[in-house]
């Protein structure tokens, strides 16, 4: 929405500068997005006097000007036909940036001839659209500024421009005039009063307008008035001047008042020359098929159900849109029938989306525009097209009726408090809501026709705290409930998945956060894709299920690195996983991943693949931070996508799986098209139990000074037995004494026989009360022997 500074004085008394006005309007919640000031890029251009123009003697429409300028007489060759002797004309020096044609004037040769700058015309300085000729001024003192001669000659030139951006539920301020209220009412100015033209209409219309039933809801109401006998021409210079200073370029005057009048006021029109249309206008739903050439010089095709106007030669414009070329105005045009109606927004947007168009006369209708003013912004219109263009007007012709836009909702005025903390006295609140129009009775708020956003009491509040300004709001602490220390916000679930954040990203993974749908293919791989997790209207094909694991997110980012040449990847994701699609279907997760080598190839062989170990190391360190258990098995039995015979779960007993790490099976990574080695783990926080104790504080240290005694045996087992099975057992020899028992070697074949192999492991004893005698541990020994003799079936080896 633009406007200038002597426009938006049309409407609102005012001595304010344009800065206070810029940043009213956006402390109002009107953000000014730009103000563009003409006077301070014509500034650099100075007022010259020519003193002769010769013909170039190499070219016929070029001269050699002698023009007195501010550095005394320079020579400038110019092109224009108007280039004489004894005008004032508009000097551009060299080093002066010129905006029409987008370049820095310089000194140059033109056909061998200096030139020392430009005489500019109105294009160039982007003033208009005028390029017949330079600029030609009737007066002026050489050396004057351009900017300092048009402000004291014709101010409009140089109005600032303001330029302001429009939420969506503030239609109001699409006019000048809606602006204008909001400054009144913060005290900027005062509000100008809008005087009801009157109209002397002298015969009735013989061109009628008709509303279709099934039409009704989306035109509830048309006004029209038949103006005879105009005289169409050039807009009057003020006219002109606003719309080009909003970025319109001015037509005729038929057209200008409509453009004008959807500015001003916030009441686009459409005006139809009468004598182009055949028989009544009928407002109705389009069939399918029809099609209209419209104003923009482009055809259209509508489809069933869009609104429009039509005579009885076909459709002559798109309803609250575009109006139709065969019954546009030219300068021929002696009769009109000008256009008041109200459209309903969303059919307005639908139709507009549905054609690619957008107008200013959308853009108002499908935000909504005050229905009440169809009536008396026709009368303006007709007002203003009668005191210029001349011409006898008709009655009103009247379609439909007005909708009833009346509301009220009760003030509490002490709602400000309770709804945004500002303590503005009744009195003010009741003010400020009269300022901006509305009706108040008692303690109800009538809502004016124009505010359609304003739909109840908290909206009231609204109103009168953005007027009242929101800079003006102080930060108070909430009160507490009780003294002391609050009680934690985060909840358990919260704390863990903090916790697996900060442990990866420790240990050198990067967070990735990948999509919640994926294809149905890669979903298969891991165990979905099928009908429960599949969307019934995805956004593509490539996300048509919701995820099963957050490997495929994981291994698809991977791939995509590896594409672009980075092979050593860490990559780690926090999000949940969907088994249905119930709100009970989905559980968290924590998966990262370990693709290439541990780092750069160097000379001292300190870089190697990532193997199982990599990943069981990170989940085991993911897992204790997030509070898991220290004591937990390692059990086979992992999922599909995992390496059969490379990959563990992390269990309390067989049936809780706390998380599973392992190779990826290579027929994903093939299908995934990454290339290996890579690694993995998968975390499911809710499978890790809640300490009992609530506290967070550390257990006591228990520390002894006592000597501690490790001994070494080997076994010779099956070769299907798991290590983990022979370390369970002697650890359950001597619970209270054994403290740790790892596996040092394994040797498998030679003397052993087929189907054999050789287990070492190291158990260590932690005495706590007394230093531990040899037949202590000798005693214990014998335990270790039979506990594993028995778990295993294998035998000590002697």
């Amino acid at each position: 929405m633009k406007f200038t500074l002597s426009w938006l004085k049309t409407h609102l008394d005012t001595t304010a500068s344009v800065d206070d006005i810029a940043e009213t309007l956006t402390d109002l919640g009107l953000e000014v997005e730009g103000i563009v000031n003409p006077a301070e890029m014509l500034r650099p251009f100075t007022l010259g006097y020519v003193e002769s123009a010769e013909k170039h003697p190499d070219a016929d429409k070029l001269r050699v000007c002698q023009v007195r300028t501010r550095d005394g007489l320079q020579q400038i060759i110019c092109g224009a036909p108007n280039a004489r002797a004894g005008i004032t004309v508009v000097v551009a020096h060299p080093g002066v940036y010129v905006p029409g044609i987008d370049t820095t004037i310089g000194v140059g040769k033109i056909r061998g001839i200096e030139s020392f700058g430009m005489m500019a015309s109105e294009r160039e300085l982007e003033m208009s659209e005028e390029h017949d000729g330079i600029i030609e001024l009737s007066q002026g003192e050489v050396g004057t500024s351009f900017a300092d001669w048009l402000a004291a000659h014709d101010p409009a030139r140089v109005d600032p421009v303001i330029e302001i951006a429009i939420t969506p539920n503030r239609a109001d301020a699409l006019g000048v005039r809606g602006v204008a209220r909001d400054l009144a009412a913060r005290g900027l100015g005062t509000l100008k009063p809008l005087a009801a033209p009157k109209i002397d209409a002298t015969f009735g219309s013989e061109l009628t307008v008709s509303i279709d039933d099934d039409t009704l809801d989306g035109c509830p109401v048309f006004c029209g008035r038949l103006i005879k006998g105009v005289t169409n021409g050039p807009s009057p210079d003020w006219l002109q001047a606003r719309l080009r200073a909003i970025g319109l370029r001015p037509i005729s005057f038929l057209v200008d008042v409509t453009n004008f009048l959807t500015y001003d006021l916030n009441r686009p029109l459409h005006v139809f020359d009468a004598d182009k249309v055949q028989g009544n206008l009928r407002v109705h739903r389009a069939k399918g098929g029809e099609q209209i050439a419209a104003l923009d010089d482009k055809t259209y095709t509508l489809s069933e159900g869009q609104m429009v106007i039509a005579d009885d030669a076909g459709v002559q414009s798109i309803a609250g849109v575009m109006g139709g070329d065969a019954t546009g105005c030219t300068p021929e045009t002696v009769n009109v029938f000008v256009e008041s109606a109200y459209w309903d927004p969303v059919q307005i947007a639908y139709t507009g989306r549905a054609l690619k168009i957008n107008s200013d006369a959308r853009y108002r209708f499908e935000r909504g525009i005050d229905p009440a003013f169809t009536p008396e912004g026709l009368d303006h219109a007709t007002a203003l097209i009668q005191s210029v263009a001349g011409g006898t007007v008709s009655q009103m012709v009247l379609a439909g009726q007005v909708p009833d836009t009346d509301r009220a909702y009760r003030l509490d005025t002490d709602r400000v408090i309770s709804l945004v903390g500002m303590d503005i006295p009744a009195a003010t609140q009741r003010a400020t809501l009269t300022a901006l129009g509305f009706r108040l009775e008692g303690d109800l708020a009538h809502v004016p026709s124009w505010r359609g956003d304003v739909q109840g009491e908290a909206d009231l509040v609204e109103e009168v705290a953005r007027i009242a300004s929101l800079t003006k709001l102080v930060g108070v602490p909430m009160p507490r409930a009780q003294p002391g220390v609050p009680k934690p916000v985060l909840t358990p679930a919260q704390v863990r998945a903090s916790a697996a954040r900060r442990t990866a990203a420790a240990l050198g993974y990067n967070e990735c956060v990948t999509y919640s749908f994926i294809d149905e293919g890669t979903a298969a791989l891991f165990g979905g894709g099928t009908d429960l997790t599949g969307l019934e209207n995805p956004i593509s094909s490539d996300m048509s299920h919701m995820r099963p694991a957050l490997l495929p997110g994981l291994l698809q980012a991977a791939a995509r690195n590896q594409a672009r040449g980075f092979n050593d990847l860490a990559l780690f994701e926090v999000g949940d996983i969907f088994d249905g699609g119930e709100p009970g279907d989905q559980r968290p997760c924590v998966t990262g991943v370990l693709i290439g080598r541990t780092g750069p190839k160097g000379v001292h062989g300190d870089s190697r693949a990532v193997d199982v170990f990599d990943a069981r190391a990170d989940a085991e360190a993911v897992l204790a931070a997030m509070g898991a258990p220290a004591k937990v098995q390692i059990l086979r039995g992992g999922e599909g996508w995992w390496h059969p015979g490379r990959h563990g779960q992390i269990c309390l007993g067989p049936k809780n799986v706390l998380g599973v790490f392992g190779e990826i099976h290579p027929k994903v990574l093939r299908a995934l098209d990454v290339k290996g080695p890579a690694v993995a783990f998968t975390i499911f926080p809710a499978e890790i139990p809640l300490p009992r104790n609530k506290t967070t504080t550390r257990a006591a240290l228990v520390a002894t000074d006592l000597q501690a005694v490790e001994r070494d045996f080997a076994f010779v087992v099956d070769a299907q037995v798991e290590a983990l099975t022979l370390v369970n057992a002697a650890a359950g020899a001597d619970k209270a004494l054994i403290a740790e028992v790892r596996v040092f070697d394994e040797f498998i074949g030679g003397s052993l026989g087929a189907g054999k192999k050789s287990l070492a492991i190291t158990v260590r004893l932690q005495p706590v009360d007394a230093t531990l005698t040899e037949a202590q541990i000798e005693g214990v020994a014998k335990q270790i022997v039979a506990k594993v003799e028995k778990a295993t079936g294998g035998t000590l080896r002697r």
